[in-house]
């Protein structure tokens, strides 16, 4: 079975294609600028050289059109016709309380969709698009939709609660809800298989650390904690988001500064995190060459970032009453080893050691913790698509 994996943006479409015989990629690739001057599609076949074209692209369902014809094309496909494509999955930021795993895509489905596009109203529109696309497309091919918020659904109701008077939770479903799930819960699976353990047997702190980063608490194989809220701005200072703050701040900076609502959403999820702090970049490698520098502003926004990290895999290790291993994954955490030995310098007192020598390693799997460590600290490249894929194939096997 070939699965066709979508990730839609508000301007931007990510693609792979699974032949899940062997879940090998056969081809991937990015549309970019949908909707905008100098749009583009660049197509990576397996074993072929990689392919551009630029061209208008007024719409989600151009973009695909693109996409089916860069895949099926003679010499840049791979393969010979739309009917070899025998399912698509797509990644769906926001699910809501209405969806605790991944489904195939109904009519109900569709509005609930629909219904939850205040809880997300930058993300799941342009996922909406891209699925009835699809479905205008490719009538007779099952979708089905994977949720970032699907594996945070097992949180306990006293921790997605926040303190505000219960009604509001009633009304308008203001609760933590969580992101980065199809993530936390592939490095959770792939870190069960390195330590040899059934996944139900352990307890997981997962660490996805990019430009966006969140972290999960994973008891027996589901979360129970996350660092990301009602919305993506909640938990660590990421790249532009400003993390965890004392609310009253929003209020008081709208007031000194005149801005509007919109202009105070925009400030703490766009110019705020370790580009604030740095005034260098959002992008964490830079912010590390310009520490090398001596940069004392970057190296100020790395000790923060570092710091938020330390908090919340100490309140998971309370929450979970101990902990078996800390998994580092996505951009940073795959590839940064200064950053990976920063935060886990301080946990000595679990029994974690960090092995320098082994820590020196970027974007492979490894168990970077010495021999005799307590709790093993584990390096696991995220693969989202994969996750998506899997979860596709699963699902539509059983129809």
């Amino acid at each position: 079975m070939n699965v066709l994996v979508i990730n839609c943006g508000s301007s931007s479409l990510k693609y792979q294609l699974f032949d899940m015989t062997n879940e090998s990629v056969l081809a991937k690739g990015l549309v970019e600028r949908i909707g905008l001057e100098g749009a583009k599609l660049s197509h990576r076949p397996a074993k072929k050289d990689k392919y551009e074209v630029e061209t208008e692209i007024p719409n989600h369902e151009k973009a695909i059109e693109l996409v089916l014809k860069a895949l099926v094309d003679s010499e840049h496909g791979v393969i010979d016709s739309m009917e070899k494509i025998n399912a698509i999955g797509h990644r769906v930021v926001h699910g809501g309380e209405d969806f605790s795993g991944s489904v195939f895509i109904d009519e109900k489905v569709m509005k609930a969709l629909n219904d939850n596009i205040s809880l997300a109203p930058l993300h799941n529109p342009p996922n909406i698009m891209g699925i009835e696309a699809c479905k205008k497309l490719m009538p007779n091919v099952p979708q089905v939709g994977v949720f970032d918020t699907a594996f945070h659904q097992t949180i306990p109701k006293h921790a997605f609660l926040y303190g505000i008077p219960y009604e509001y939770y009633q009304k308008y479903k203001i609760r933590k809800y969580g992101f980065h799930g199809t993530s936390h819960k592939y490095v959770a699976q792939r870190a069960a298989a390195m330590l040899r353990t059934p996944l139900e047997k352990l307890k997981l702190i997962t660490c996805h650390l990019g430009n966006g980063a969140s972290i999960c608490a994973v008891e027996g194989g589901k979360s129970v904690e996350t660092s990301m809220g009602f919305t993506p701005l909640e938990g660590l200072m990421m790249g532009t988001r400003s993390g965890d703050i004392d609310p009253a701040i929003v209020s008081y900076l709208m007031e000194k500064e005149g801005w509007s609502m919109e202009e105070a959403t925009d400030f703490f999820n766009k110019r705020c995190g370790v580009l604030g702090i740095s005034g260098v970049s959002s992008d964490f490698r830079d912010i590390e060459s310009a520490a090398d520098e001596g940069n004392e502003r970057a190296q100020l926004a790395l000790e923060r970032f570092a710091h938020m990290v330390k908090k919340y895999i100490g309140s998971y290790v309370a929450i979970m009453n101990g902990v078996d291993a800390i998994v580092f994954t996505a951009g940073l955490g795959e590839n940064s080893a200064e950053m990976r030995y920063e935060i886990c310098k301080s946990l000595t007192y679990l029994g974690l050691e960090i092995d320098r020598d082994k820590n020196f390693t970027r974007g492979v799997e490894a168990d970077v913790s010495t021999d005799d460590s307590k709790v093993r600290v584990l390096v696991i490249p995220t693969n989202e698509e994969l996750m998506i894929a899997r979860d596709t194939y699963d699902i539509v096997t059983k129809l």
